[in-house]
């Protein structure tokens, strides 16, 4: 094949793929007498394997991938893609814990408020478990804005304050970036916030889902990469990655 027909075939321009075999993405191709290159249907399943890890995994780790690979590392490939998975898998259950921990604190009652319930910054970084300068960053961001002393200016955090730092903790664990959640957290302090975080986690859910699917993609063009390698190699090699026997049955 040319270089247009596995650019078609794999969804990428012809300049990128000639870039995705300049960075060791795809197999090195064959050239003829005249210096044209020749692709085979490797290089497809290459291509497409890097489409699918670089939108779940990242363009950065995906390369590592396949490069593993066309470098004969299938070990180390392999190992990178259980890696992405466990990750995968860490966000879904942290998300999980997001869901229910940002409906318990959104539902607590706050009521009978004092003077003397406000927490110091040092004070509620110590009960989320996060740095004091993560506050002070919140708070310049808005995520977060504490009360001031009059006299001192000291950071004080009411029990309404504390509740929105329990939610942006909990936001930030599900992997929401501070950008994001310097637009959403006026409007979760708001009527309906329940309601609004709901939505915004659905939204990762959402986000979380298309990872793994690319994923799955990228899989099926790896797994379709390695049979064609392996068809090249001693019978027995292919199924051996699948744990089946290649021999009679």
């Amino acid at each position: 094949m040319r270089t247009v027909d596995v650019a078609r075939r794999s969804g990428y321009s012809v300049q990128q793929i000639r870039l995705l075999e300049q960075g060791g993405v795809t197999p090195p191709a064959e050239r003829t007498p005249a210096g044209h290159r020749i692709y085979q249907d490797r290089h497809i399943h290459a291509a497409r394997a890097y489409r699918g890890f670089a939108a779940g995994m990242g363009p950065t780790e995906a390369k590592e991938v396949l490069r593993a690979v066309n470098a004969g590392d299938i070990s180390g490939a392999l190992a990178r893609l259980d890696a992405a998975h466990a990750d995968l898998d860490r966000q879904r259950r942290q998300l999980a814990m997001a869901k229910q921990a940002a409906e318990t604190i959104t539902l607590e009652p706050i009521t009978d408020v004092r003077p003397s319930d406000a927490m110091t910054i040092s004070e509620l970084a110590e009960a989320l478990g996060v740095r004091p300068s993560t506050l002070r960053h919140w708070d310049a961001e808005g995520l977060v804005v504490p009360s001031r002393d009059p006299g001192t200016k000291v950071r004080r955090y009411t029990p309404a304050q504390v509740r929105d730092a329990r939610i942006v903790h909990q936001l930030r664990r599900a992997g929401y970036p501070i950008t994001l959640l310097a637009e959403v957290m006026p409007q979760l302090r708001r009527q309906h916030e329940l309601d609004d975080i709901h939505r915004m986690l659905a939204a990762r859910d959402e986000t979380l889902d298309a990872r793994s699917k690319a994923m799955l993609a990228g899989t099926a063009a790896l797994a379709a990469l390695l049979g064609d390698d392996r068809t090249e190699s001693p019978a027995g090699t292919l199924d051996e990655v699948s744990g089946r026997s290649a021999g009679p049955r």
